[in-house]
């Protein structure tokens, strides 16, 4: 398998790249990673289109994107850039165009780079299956050459640069009968438009593969790369983004999970966190991320190259793996919750990692986010768990137990060599890439009753981590393997960050049977303020599963960032949205402020709900439209309405305190 769309998969080495020349902020080559973000204001509305542009450049923006999907819009840009450059702010602008190619062309005499959709610049949304032959593809070819053409050479002879910008959502109807929905046709689709810009010797380009499934996005970006590579077209630099993350934590994760991934194999020449909330929060989550790997390759320990990559980077696929009790095989990936800086653990102490105990009753509650296992160290707990929790606690307290059967040990490597005596079902070891030893390797071959605790201190911990699972696939070790990662005394922020990019992407490649994030590396804290971080992994470690795409335990929001098309408040929206629908385990419902971002953008979504006129509302099941013009005052009561018509409603549990 070629892997030429990564310079290192074990140490941290950027992409080389042409350079993109954008107003007096170039991009790629020896440049750092540019920060960037989109204006929500209405794009007509100069001032306050001024205002919030000064906020995202504070905040930490150095390109600001701006809707134009008219030409009075796009004509409007150039009062913006007058007002921002008599008020001292030279920052590039980009106009950010969708079906309307006059539009482009007004744009690119303004501002410094305009970016285009291959999806719908040239191409009308039918959600048509076309039979084409080769000729009558080529015929569409030729015309999206014709419309496309006037735009390259206006940006050639102003100097302007271009976005070609692929959409997973956004894909035309004529590359959806021929590659389908697939990474391979988001790739098709961006190379179409730029075999045309190469034709007209038109370079300074940035492209993205954006989509809100986090696996196809990442495998789309190294599909992308390597094709480039294959074509011998130029290096161009790349635009990362997640499409429509959502808010709140469950976006930066997203975002995390998706944009490090890249950076992690040296991707990345700008990137756009996309949130639903102000435009000048992404900039600082934007930001988070690429300073990790400002001074990564002097902090980090080498790792020597791999030799075999046992994966296909550009599908996924699980590594197979042995089922040991409920970890491992078909199971999805068992979240550990570490309790082990406990030191007398009560009932009520369950309450945060999701299992609620109800003195009046004497039962317990489980809710979506209910840990599978808990990590006590050295304090096993004194009192019975809950069905369906277990528990894990270290080698030597474990031999002096009570009822050993119902707990579980973890071993350190040396221990697990000379142990003689050990759980008959279940037992943990953990073990660092050094530990991976042949003597190790080839006792795992023969003992179906382990399950992995793999972690690293190094900076390069995500390559290090997969190498790791990839001498077990090299030496034909099934074991499961669960990812454990602590980060001392970072902030929460960044602890959600590192943890979404460091086991984030090693799931989205199949890597992992598990999650624990550990607490035993943060300074000491109170009881309760302790219960509140362990809480917080808990929360965090299922936000990354189902990020990741591997388990899904809670309703799925698929938001778009909003921008001067919006047609009602977003953020209100999505929060009033979330706060009726939250208990909906695995349903995934768009909600989506104008017919731009509409069907299309949503294609992985159960529901939508879609802006198409002032306060009107379009209710989608998929794709499909089947309430057209709802009052937005009763739309959110319509959408639950469709929900249950399909069966998927249920009630919203009160727990029992």
């Amino acid at each position: 398998m070629n892997k030429i769309y990564c310079p290192s998969l074990t140490e941290y080495k950027r992409r080389e790249t042409i350079e993109v020349h954008i107003g007096d902020v170039p991009m790629g080559a020896h440049h750092p990673i540019r920060v960037q973000s989109m204006t929500t204001v209405d794009t007509m509305d100069t001032l306050g289109s001024v205002e919030q542009c000064i906020r995202m450049i504070e905040a930490g923006c150095e390109y600001i994107r701006i809707t134009a999907p008219s030409i009075k819009e796009a004509e409007n840009l150039r009062n913006i850039k007058d007002e921002l450059r008599r008020r001292g702010y030279n920052t590039p602008l980009v106009a950010d165009i969708h079906f309307t190619p006059n539009a482009a062309e007004v744009a690119a005499r303004i501002v410094e780079k305009v970016r285009i959709n291959p999806g719908n610049y040239a191409d009308k949304k039918k959600f048509e299956v076309i039979e084409y032959n080769d000729e009558t593809y080529q015929a569409e070819l030729d015309r999206i050459r014709d419309r496309f053409v006037p735009l390259v050479r206006i940006c050639k002879e102003h100097g302007t640069a271009m976005r070609i910008g692929t959409n997973h959502g956004s894909l035309s109807d004529r590359i959806l009968s021929r590659y389908g929905d697939t990474p391979l046709g988001m790739v098709e689709s961006a190379l179409e438009f730029l075999r045309i810009c190469e034709d007209e010797q038109y370079y300074n380009i940035v492209i993205s593969m954006k989509a809100s499934n986090t696996q196809v996005m990442m495998q789309a970006y190294r599909l992308l790369v390597q094709k480039l590579e294959e074509e011998g077209l130029k290096p161009y630099p790349l635009h990362l983004g997640v499409t429509e993350a959502g808010e709140a934590e469950d976006g930066r994760i997203k975002s995390a999970v998706g944009i490090g991934t890249l950076l992690e194999d040296g991707l990345g020449d700008t990137v756009r966190v996309s949130l639903t909330e102000a435009p000048e929060a992404e900039a600082p989550v934007a930001k988070a991320l690429i300073d990790r790997y400002t001074h990564r390759a002097e902090k980090a320990q080498p790792i020597k190259p791999l030799c075999n990559i046992p994966i296909d980077p550009f599908q996924y696929h699980r590594r197979e793996t042995v089922e040991v009790e409920n970890v491992g095989g078909q199971n999805v990936p068992r979240v550990v919750a570490d309790l082990s800086r406990l030191r007398e653990i009560q009932y009520a102490d369950l309450k945060s990692v999701g299992h609620l105990y109800s003195m009046l009753l004497d039962k317990f509650n489980m809710n979506d986010l209910g840990a599978d296992y808990i990590y006590t160290g050295d304090h096993p707990i004194n009192f019975m768990l809950p069905n369906g929790l277990k528990e894990i606690i270290n080698y030597v307290p474990w031999q002096l137990a009570e009822e050993q059967e119902h707990r579980h040990p973890l071993l350190t490597v040396q221990q697990y060599l000379e142990a003689g005596q050990m759980h008959p079902k279940l037992n943990f070891v953990e073990a660092t890439i050094s530990e991976l030893t042949t003597e190790l390797l080839d006792r795992l071959k023969t003992d179906s009753t382990v399950v992995l605790m793999l972690h690293t201190t190094n900076e390069h911990a995500m390559p290090e981590l997969r190498k790791c699972f990839f001498r077990l696939m090299n030496n034909g070790i099934n074991t499961p393997a669960i990812v454990r990662r602590s980060y001392g005394e970072l902030t929460p922020d960044q602890v959600q960050l590192y943890a979404s990019t460091d086991v984030g992407g090693l799931l989205i490649d199949g890597l992992g049977d598990g999650i624990m994030l550990g607490t035993e590396l943060l300074p000491e804290q109170e009881k309760v303020e302790l219960l509140q971080t362990i809480e917080k992994l808990n929360n965090l470690s299922f936000g990354i599963l189902q990020a990741a795409r591997t388990r899904m335990s809670k309703t799925e929001y698929i938001s778009c960032p909003s921008c001067g098309r919006t047609l009602f408040d977003l953020q209100e929206t999505t929060a009033m949205i979330r706060k009726r629908t939250d208990h909906l385990k695995g349903v995934k419902i768009g909600i989506m402020g104008c017919i731009v971002n509409g069907p299309g953008e949503m294609a992985d979504a159960d529901y939508g709900y879609v802006g198409v006129g002032k306060d009107k509302i379009a209710l989608y099941r998929g794709q499909t439209v089947v309430k057209k013009s709802v009052p937005a005052d009763r739309a959110v009561d319509e959408l639950i309405e469709l929900i249950r018509e399909d069966e998927k409603w249920i009630e919203p549990l009160v727990l029992e305190e």
